[in-house]
């Protein structure tokens, strides 16, 4: 097993964001020495060989954010002279004091005041705002220069850091991503953050070549330009030359290509979107190339490739939709009106509230309204049944199977979201069920509690799953009811574990239950929602649907 060294209290050496650092060179010298390239190895080498001052100040300048730092503005205690641990960062090339700067970037790093002094002449009113006087600076310096040259006046100088783009590339070999930085070593030191302690099999790790290293950065650039605006078409044909192997990464193109039709088709240009869905094997593509052909008046595409799903629907979320579509295309083909199915009547409540609080949620003026010592009402929403499942399952979850892992501080597995995830896990998941059939279940549950309290999770609400609550729910709550739960929770988690109805309410002493979706004035049942629904009512568990008017109140 290969994890972190523990130590009492990380935090209390003023250099543990150093340590953090070295510690994730290590590990990726340890797992991704095959990977690196000569630069990233040549840094490892040269880094390792600094003075400790030198090192620390790198690090403090790599977690800060942007890539250019007054040496004014730079003061840590434990590093001390900041101009001499800054010199064989200099000599190394990885910081630079003599890197052009455009205007923008000079009025970034500047004090209102310090642009009167260094630019004072080119700026005709000095009590406007420094947004105000930049196109007119911009026209007459449209030249980069050195902070030095920019202001000769000021008594200071420009760190600006030119390896940020190889340590983000170590980043994302460590994390995997790069949502993730290095704050993530400091949440969990100050127990913030727990996770759970994995063994990780040598070769387990997210990216397994070189190729697959460039490929995500590749990917991850490709985000960017598209959220900052950049022509679709541009971004597509870059992406396009891109051969991938990797299915992590295919899933990651893919998702990429989904979200980049998405707002194709909401800005109307559908020829995009089509192509780009057509392209993409992302889940809910097909069902949404046929809204499009059906916006376009392409009825009978849209009804042949509606009419191939029904074959073999993806997910419930799509038949959901086909049950929809098809008798609205055939009606505009002008087929034989088909009849829809309907769904079934639910146990329907309507209560009238007064309203004395605009900001509290309906869900709680319903939970107050309903809840009775003898019959509490708890807002529970998609956590409460998740959470069980979670506590339930964790050791199918956190398997440490090849490729689900690969560094410490991982909520859950990467492949969550894949299709085969149960599928790889069967086993487990079988004998964790198993032990509703026998009752060992509300034993386990309790002991994953108490044992796993805080851990992280991508089933567990902590915040929600109180003691109470959960005893609550292991008398109430039928085991028969909680596998039937589970199993649909397996079949699509990315789609079922919401849609879960608002508020649950036990009767402790029945040992039963009811549960409730909450729906404000104007408010309307969603799909997943509906879809939940039909499902419980298909198992008869006791469920209904609320819907509440806010009784007027006398002025």
């Amino acid at each position: 097993m290969a994890h972190f060294p523990v130590t009492p209290n990380p935090l209390d050496d003023p250099f543990y964001y150093l340590n953090n650092f070295m510690q994730v060179l290590d590990w990726l010298g340890l797992r991704y020495a095959d990977v690196l390239s000569v630069e990233e190895q040549r840094f490892i080498v040269d880094f390792n060989g600094l003075p400790r001052e030198s090192r620390a100040l790198l690090v403090r300048m790599v977690m800060r954010k942007g890539i250019h730092f007054r040496a004014s503005k730079l003061h840590y205690a434990e590093i001390g002279d900041i101009a001499n641990a800054a010199k064989p960062l200099v000599a190394l090339g990885w910081v630079d004091e003599q890197l052009p700067l455009s205007v923008e970037t000079l009025f970034e790093v500047l004090l209102k005041a310090e642009v009167v002094q260094c630019l004072g002449s080119a700026i005709d009113q000095p009590k406007g705002k420094k947004a105000d006087w930049l196109p007119t600076v911009c026209e007459l310096f449209p030249e980069p220069r050195s902070f030095g040259d920019w202001c000769p006046s000021l008594a200071d100088r420009l760190f600006s850091l030119t390896i940020m783009g190889l340590c983000d590339r170590l980043r994302l070999m460590f994390f995997g991503n790069l949502y993730q930085d290095w704050s993530e070593f400091v949440l969990a030191d100050l127990g913030i953050y727990t996770y759970e302690k994995v063994e990780f099999c040598s070769d387990s790790r997210g990216l397994r070549s070189r190729e697959d290293v460039d490929a995500c950065m590749f990917l991850y650039e490709c985000q960017q330009h598209f959220e900052a605006g950049e022509a679709v078409a541009e971004i597509v044909e870059r992406i396009h030359r891109l051969t991938l192997i990797n299915p992590w990464l295919q899933r990651r193109r893919d998702k990429l290509l989904f979200q980049m039709a998405q707002h194709c088709e909401r800005i109307v240009d559908f020829s995009t979107a089509l192509t780009l869905y057509r392209q993409c094997a992302y889940p809910g593509a097909r069902a949404r190339m046929i809204r499009v052909l059906e916006r376009c008046g392409e009825y009978e595409l849209a009804l042949d490739l509606a009419t191939e799903a029904q074959q073999s629907p993806q997910s419930a979320a799509e038949q959901q939709q086909l049950l929809r579509v098809l008798p609205r295309l055939r009606r505009k083909l002008g087929g034989p009106a088909m009849k829809r199915a309907t769904p079934r009547e639910m146990l329907r409540l309507d209560l009238q509230l007064p309203r004395t609080d605009p900001v509290m949620s309906v869900e709680y003026y319903v939970q107050e309204h309903l809840s009775e010592e003898s019959a509490p009402v708890h807002y529970v929403e998609n956590s409460l049944i998740n959470s069980l499942f979670g506590l339930l399952c964790w050791p199918a979850i956190f398997a440490p199977l090849p490729g689900a892992f690969f560094h410490p501080f991982q909520r859950g597995p990467v492949d969550l979201l894949n299709e085969d995830f149960h599928v790889r896990r069967a086993d487990l998941f079988q004998a964790c069920l198993g032990q509703l059939d026998d009752g060992r279940y509300r034993q386990t549950i309790r002991q994953r509690y108490a044992e796993k309290w805080g851990v992280q999770s991508p089933f567990v609400f902590w915040g929600v799953l109180s003691e109470e609550l959960l005893e609550q729910a292991l008398d109430c709550l039928p085991a028969e009811h909680l596998k039937h739960w589970f199993n649909r929770l397996l079949l699509d988690i990315q789609a079922n574990r919401a849609g879960m109805p608002d508020l649950i309410q036990f009767w402790p002493e029945q040992k039963t239950y009811r549960m409730i979706e909450v729906k404000g004035p104007g408010d309307r049942l969603q799909d997943n929602q509906l879809r939940w629904l039909e499902f419980c009512h298909e198992h008869r568990m006791p469920i209904a649907v609320c819907y509440v008017q806010w009784a007027e109140q006398d002025a």
